[in-house]
């Protein structure tokens, strides 16, 4: 097993496959090789972090093949770590052999420092996106590598959205997202004790070491756990050169499906957030609403995601979960992964992918082995239907109904007595995943359907409704308000992951089956 790989066009993906580099790099390398816009990169196998693990990392060893990775970057982007001109940033992200969506760490925009930033306004002609990404390093490394807490940061960042009159940060000019960037430099030498680190190999070597250790964070650790996954396997390094999603009108992040994971219909699915990076997409922490607007403002590149969805169905002859940026109208692919799905999805897809002969009913049954198709079913609630509080996007199908939790602890304790819950929160967050699990049903009132959460909930079949504007959470008083009726912990609530429709109570439910592929998959077994 090498010390690193590279991520380039023309190079060999690594020949121990996703187990020995981890999916993430193992797709990055399949894409590349197969001619897709996949920003250069390299990764660290996952033998770093069972050396981590057994207390054997060697810390020349591992800084000699960063310094080997970083130089394979530069030399295939034109950009220099630490460059006074045209600086390379990068994106440090894990990546295990199994996919656990939000489980692990990522840091983004290493390599900022007073005088890259400097170097990439000059380079850019953008001090609005060099200012974005300095403020964005400074609060994602404090709470992520410094393990500092990321309140005190957050609150600088409403302070100053609050002072220019604007709804966040989002909406700050260069010169007030240069004061907040300063501001928060200013906090973490206070609470760090120490200066925020200049040196952008110093912040790459500290950033390889919260990712790998990230592998024992407790809510990974929970998710292996409730998926059967070996605590042993360690995640992979992947470090690649940053493209800005944060570069303006023309730019933008997103994460797709190409089916509808929630009912396997074949279009494309996604979420998009002009003017952001890849987190803003998938914590869970925003209302995302672009993607219509990606179809209407960038007409060409939506035509190209259409083309790169059925290009990644033909190399990887399934489904696909794809992370991608738009930098000044230019798509750039980051990851792509088996896509997460609901069982009538994975009934509904193996038959259409056989239909299209893009894989064999041999290799279909092989997909579904395991799977109880029997109980693939959808419910919905029975007519006629009260008016609804609230609508939310759907996020996975179904309907459920339970008493209300308003933490992950609260539907634990429901649950253990004989009511699985509807989990109600302000955000999608993974650290929920106990919650999650014994929960009959996901709302909330941020977060968008390919969020990490949101992806979560599909692959354990819970119901899931997001970006719920009108909910309201009082945790000191233990209610929420839902489109203005107040409702206390423990009261009932309906959840229809069809229609994204939010009940008062408990209603009746009926079920169907997708018999169209049920057929099909029962042909290939005789």
């Amino acid at each position: 097993m090498a010390e690193l790989y590279p991520i380039l066009p023309g190079a060999k993906p690594a020949e121990g496959g996703a187990e020995e580099v981890g999916g993430k790099a193992w797709g990055l390398m399949r894409m590349a090789e197969a001619g897709l816009p996949v920003p250069p990169g390299f990764v660290l196998p996952t033998l770093w972090c069972r050396r981590r693990r057994a207390g054997a990392l060697d810390a020349a060893a591992l800084d000699a093949a960063l310094r080997q990775g970083i130089g394979r970057i530069e030399a295939a982007s034109g950009l220099g770590f630490g460059a006074a001109r045209r600086p390379l940033l990068v994106s440090v992200r894990s990546g295990a052999a199994a996919s656990m969506p939000g489980m692990m760490e990522t840091v983004l925009d290493v390599g900022l420092n007073a005088v890259t930033v400097q170097g990439l306004i000059r380079a850019t002609g953008n001090p609005r996106l060099a200012w974005d990404s300095y403020r964005r390093l400074v609060a994602g490394y404090a709470e992520t590598v410094a393990g500092l807490d990321p309140a005190p940061f957050a609150a600088l960042a409403r302070e100053a959205a609050a002072a220019e009159e604007v709804a966040g940060p989002e909406g700050l000019d260069h010169r007030a997202l240069r004061a907040l960037t300063e501001a928060l430099l200013d906090r973490y030498r206070d609470l760090a004790g120490a200066p925020f680190p200049a040196d952008p190999m110093v912040q790459l070597a500290d950033a390889v070491d919260a990712v790998l250790g990230s592998w024992d964070a407790p809510k990974a650790a929970s998710y292996r756990r409730l998926r059967g996954l070996d605590d042993a396997a360690g995640t992979a390094v992947t470090v690649q050169a940053m493209v800005f999603g944060n570069a303006g009108g023309a730019s933008g992040a997103g994460v797709g499906f190409t089916r509808d994971p929630a009912t396997g219909a074949h279009e494309l699915y996604f979420d998009f957030q002009f003017n952001g990076q890849g987190e803003d997409v998938v914590a869970g922490r925003q209302v995302l609403r672009d993607h219509e607007r990606l179809r209407r403002v960038l007409p060409a590149v939506w035509a190209e995601l259409g083309d790169v969805a059925h290009g990644l169905e033909r190399l990887f002859g399934d489904a696909q979960d794809f992370e991608f940026t738009v930098q000044a109208g230019r798509l750039h692919l980051l990851q792509a992964r088996a896509a997460k799905r609901t069982p009538w999805a994975a009934a509904v897809i193996a038959a259409d992918l056989v239909a299209e002969g893009l894989i064999t009913p041999g290799q279909a049954l092989a997909r579904l082995q395991g799977m109880d198709l029997g109980a693939v079913v959808r419910t919905s609630f029975a007519p006629p239907l009260p008016a609804p509080l609230a609508q939310a996007t759907v996020a996975g199908i179904g309907v459920a109904c339970g008493p209300i939790a308003l933490d992950p602890e609260a539907a634990c304790r429901l649950a253990a007595m004989g009511e699985p819950p509807i989990l109600v929160r302000a955000e999608t967050s993974t650290a929920d995943i106990e919650g999650m699990e014994a929960a009959a049903g996901i709302l909330t009132a941020a977060g968008g359907r390919t969020s990490h959460a949101a992806v979560v909930a599909r692959q354990l079949g819970k119901v899931c409704l997001v970006g719920c504007p009108e909910l309201e959470i009082d945790l000191a008083r233990r209610l929420c308000r839902i489109g203005g009726t107040a409702l206390a912990e423990g009261e009932a609530l309906a959840l229809d992951g069809n229609s994204g429709a939010v009940y008062p109570g408990r209603l009746p439910v009926v079920s169907e089956r997708p018999e169209a592929a049920l057929a099909a998959i029962a042909g290939w077994a005789r």
